[in-house]
């Protein structure tokens, strides 16, 4: 539904008012929006809330705030989280809840609603959010009144063609559904944490108006930030020494993957098994000094700050990875109606075909600009994310250690060689004494059964096994007396056997009950994981009925449909189930958390 000017009959503004705010906002673009924001935003933390700013048909200020989120890695929780901690100190009644179980009956009751979720795959939501993306699609989605407002964040990444349509969708939907919209969504980028605060601020503003709330309380703010500046974090890193870095295949494999282990010592980080390591990493030096010949700038050109272009290209910015905020930018900038045709939403096509293996510099090469300022196009990129890695070890086994499983990342498109920036980073750039910036990020979803006597299937091709060492290192260390099955698969079984030895050693010990692997290029008819599990269905089926625990944990796009569909095969055929029925079954040990995904 789209948004309409702004006038005296729809705003509390005055007529000439709404005509200057209309005018000057129609000269900005969607990244002036968001600045805007977020800086009104800033100014209403600072002001004490006046009643002429108090939204019309205000709720009962009994009703809670409900914080409702779908998260697949923690990071909309996380997010979530914080928001619950802050309606707090403004005095606001809260619940968090989760969508893998919030039901109709929880809708109908949220009137005020402040949601956030993330986003996965093809536009997906978080698997645990699937039964309420469901409801809300079907026909026994509950009708909301103007008594129910809401907000939304959504969480994503700007390289996807469906960037943060789970946000999308619950916005749109929520609408649909007779709820008014109290604040506009907001879309967050990898580089999130800022645009969450400002969305966070923002919309607590909103619902304390609603509620009569007071404004928050400057010493609760400011024991937050004390607390949070005395941890180590994805803005606050720990410099962790490099203890060593060991290839994982033989020399004759065509893939590179290596097992790489970070000092932690006086860190005072913790992690369980699931968790993931975030690296901040490093530009590759020669792609940035290649970038700078396209652009014709000079690498030692000031920036704001005191900071120099190079350096700047080197640590602080993303500069491969196209996306849309970008490619509009730099039509902007250009002024090329090309790339202005191509970014028409009759161009979608043609330009997610034209985008497929093309980085940054293909765009400044294709649609060059002559005299383009440092500073301009510094402000087209977004901030360099960190990269995530699930750890491949258990902190009872490698006490002050991390270790990690890192696939290098090198191919060719276009004519032009690519690397991936964290994996060649560690591959080419850091060696045994250097010191790499990382943070642990606590994955709530990803986690061993309390319970050390239940089953667990694990699941992890490629370096998707990594979780799976720290599991049974963890397993080791309580005598866990649960029985573990592991299924993994690899190119060839002579160069690309992952951690071999460690598996056939706990096989041997027992402490490994099954292993069934799968090299694809080892016969004629490649082989995969999924083809293994529909091997092994009849067993497979024993264990889940046992109250055996699945975890997948590898590439999102095929692999992890894959295997689900694998599971749904299993599950029908040994259960005597329907296509719906087995569906459902898989569902329901998604809700008791016996089917946890990791996937990127």
């Amino acid at each position: 539904m789209s948004q309409g000017p702004l006038s005296e009959s729809n705003s509390p503004l005055s007529a000439d008012q709404a005509h200057r705010l209309n005018a000057a906002l129609a000269d900005l673009d969607a990244r002036q929006r968001a600045w805007l924001q977020g800086y009104l935003a800033g100014l209403d933390a600072q002001a004490p809330v006046s009643e002429a700013s108090v939204v019309s048909s205000a709720s009962p200020p009994g009703e809670p705030l409900t914080v409702l989120f779908g998260s697949q890695t923690g990071n909309a929780e996380g997010v979530a989280e914080q928001a619950a901690a802050r309606a707090r100190e403004r005095g606001l009644e809260v619940e968090l809840k989760d969508m893998a179980s919030f039901g109709k009956q929880d809708l109908k009751r949220a009137t005020r609603l402040m949601a956030v979720v993330s986003t996965q795959g093809d536009g997906d939501p978080p698997d645990g959010a699937l039964g309420f993306y469901e409801l809300l699609a079907g026909r026994k989605a509950p009708r909301l009144g103007e008594d129910h407002h809401f907000a939304v964040l959504g969480l994503g990444d700007a390289s996807y063609e469906y960037f943060c349509e789970s946000g999308k969708v619950l916005d749109s939907r929520l609408e649909s559904l007779g709820a008014q919209r109290l604040c506009a969504r907001v879309d967050a980028d990898v580089d999130y944490e800022d645009t969450a605060s400002q969305w966070i601020e923002s919309t607590l503003a909103a619902f304390a108006e609603l509620a009569g709330a007071s404004a928050p309380d400057d010493g609760g703010s400011a024991a937050s930030t004390e607390r949070a500046a005395a941890t180590y974090s994805r803005s606050h890193p720990f410099q962790a020494e490099v203890l060593e870095v060991q290839p994982l295949n033989t020399e004759d494999s065509d893939k590179q993957t290596l097992h790489v282990e970070l000092s932690l010592e006086e860190s005072g980080l913790d992690y369980l098994p699931g968790d993931a390591v975030g690296i901040v990493p490093q530009n590759d030096p020669a792609y940035v000094d290649e970038l700078l010949a396209a652009l014709r700038l000079d690498g030692e050109a000031p920036l704001e700050e005191g900071r120099r272009l190079r350096d700047a290209l080197l640590r602080d910015f993303e500069i491969t990875t196209l996306t849309r905020p970008f490619l509009n930018q730099w039509a902007e900038i250009s002024d090329d109606a090309e790339l202005r045709r191509l970014l028409d939403e009759e161009s979608r096509d043609e330009l997610r075909d034209w985008l497929q293996g093309r980085h940054i510099i293909d765009v400044l090469e294709r649609f060059p600009v002559e005299g383009v300022e440092a500073e301009s196009f510094i402000r087209a990129l977004r901030k360099l994310p960190p990269r995530l890695y699930s750890i491949a070890s258990s902190q009872a086994a490698a006490p002050d250690e991390v270790h990690l499983t890192v696939g290098v990342v090198r191919y060719e498109t276009h004519g032009r060689a690519r690397n991936g920036v964290a994996t060649t980073y560690l591959a080419d750039r850091v060696k045994p004494g250097d010191q790499v910036p990382i943070y642990i990020d606590h994955n709530k979803h990803f986690k061993l059964p309390d319970d050390d006597s239940a089953p667990v299937v694990m699941i992890g091709p490629g370096t998707g096994v990594a979780p799976f060492r720290a599991f049974l290192q963890e397993r080791e260390a309580r005598d866990a007396s649960g029985d573990n099955w592991l299924f993994f698969g690899d190119r060839r079984r002579r160069s690309d056997f992952l951690y071999q030895a460690e598996w056939l050693q706990w096989r041997k010990t027992g402490l490994l009950t099954r292993l069934d692997v799968a090299f694809s290029r080892d016969q004629q008819d490649k082989v995969y994981v999924q083809d293994r599990l529909r091997e092994q269905a009849a067993t497979l089926y024993e264990w889940l009925q046992a109250g055996a625990y699945l975890y997948v944990c590898g590439d999102a796009d095929r692999m992890a449909p894959d295997v689900h569909q694998a599971l749904l095969d299993v599950i029908r055929e040994q259960g005597g189930h329907d296509e719906e029925a087995a569906a459902e079954y898989l569902r329901d040990l998604q809700q008791q958390k016996r089917y946890q995904r990791d996937v990127y």
